[in-house]
């Protein structure tokens, strides 16, 4: 995979594809790895960048001394989109997604389309007075933060899995995958600080220029769910699409559901 490195800042991407761009920014606990499937479908006709965040792949490692913020993260996608022309195609999932917002928000007129698959503001839900979903966030926030500290990684991956991915789903992952998803989860540590402080509220999403979809699962968690139903009641021109199963990890456990409607907003005309 091709490096590109900024101000000693070293990012790690795949590039796919000729044609207009596409930049897919991931989920926590992923890496861009996530992408296969739609790279493989949107590779026949645009450009597809998909980087690596902060501590994922190549991707230089979060330095341990300081908070980090979306802002981090929107710098380092920002890097990738100044190195191509013209209009960018934005996807972004769950945390990817908080970030993809930062971006188009950023950038402007540059981003044509942006895509979402349940974004994880999840500061969104105090702003907007969703107490009791807010509240569900937290104690997440809370739990990898205390587990994290005492390096317990196979705790925090049973946590993390059990809330994104199911009830049920750390009991049926074999002990090897268990192990492997536990040493993604560092960067994940720092990520909760993104997601719960920052300030950019809906209503100035609301004014992005992107043509935007956000999909979401009906199954999902109540504080996943809770960011779509503000965005829905403060974008009624975004298009809104509800799945009805899948949950949270949909794109990753179920693209043929996700990635269809996916495809069908990135190749309709910008408005």
């Amino acid at each position: 995979m091709p490096v590109m490195l900024r101000g000693g800042l070293k990012i790690d991407y795949t590039e796919d594809g000729q044609g207009e761009t596409v930049v897919l920014i991931h989920s926590s606990v992923s890496g861009n790895r996530q992408w296969k499937r739609l790279i493989l479908d949107l590779g026949k006709r645009y450009r597809v960048l998909a980087p690596n965040l902060y501590g994922y792949g190549e991707t230089t490692p979060w330095q341990t001394d300081g908070t980090q913020t979306l802002a981090d993260h929107v710098a380092l996608v920002e890097a990738i989109c100044d190195s191509v022309p013209g209009p960018i195609r934005l996807v972004g999932h769950s945390f990817g997604g908080a970030v993809a917002l930062k971006v188009a928000a950023d950038l402007g007129e540059r981003i044509s389309h942006l895509a979402l698959y349940e974004p994880n503001p999840f500061y969104l839900l105090e702003l907007g007075g969703r107490d009791e979903a807010f509240a569900e966030a937290m104690a997440l926030c809370h739990d990898v933060k205390s587990l994290g500290r005492q390096k317990n990684w196979l705790a925090l991956a049973e946590r993390f899995s059990e809330y994104f991915s199911g009830d049920g789903s750390w009991a049926g992952m074999p002990p090897e995958r268990r192990t492997a998803f536990a040493q993604l989860l560092l960067p994940n540590y720092y990520e909760w600080d993104c997601v719960r402080s920052d300030a950019t509220t809906i209503a100035e999403f609301s004014r992005l220029p992107a043509k935007t979809l956000l999909m979401h699962s009906v199954d999902t968690r109540m504080a996943l769910r809770e960011i779509a139903e503000l965005f829905q009641g403060a974008c009624p021109h975004w298009t809104f699409v509800a799945i009805p199963e899948g949950g949270h990890m949909a794109p990753l456990t179920r693209p043929e559901a996700v990635n269809p409607v996916v495809i069908q907003f990135l190749d309709s005309t910008a408005t």
